[in-house]
């Protein structure tokens, strides 16, 4: 499976709940936060000020080398 920014990042998870030290990594502290349940990844970057296309990238290269 991959990744899009169009997931929560509840389903990003549940794809993996290894993408988790991902998105702490990419500075996504609020993983337990109310909003990820129901926030897409694209919208969640944008409130971090993450670049969304790389932590796509980065998240399916991690799933890919599994």
């Amino acid at each position: 499976m991959t990744i899009n920014k169009d997931m929560t990042i509840e389903e990003i998870l549940h794809v993996d709940v290894a993408i988790a030290d991902l998105l702490m990594e990419a500075g996504m502290h609020c993983l337990g936060c109310i909003m990820a349940h129901g926030e897409s990844l694209e919208q969640a970057c944008a409130v971090h000020g993450i670049d969304c296309d790389a932590l796509v990238d980065t998240i399916n290269q991690f799933l890919e080398n599994k």
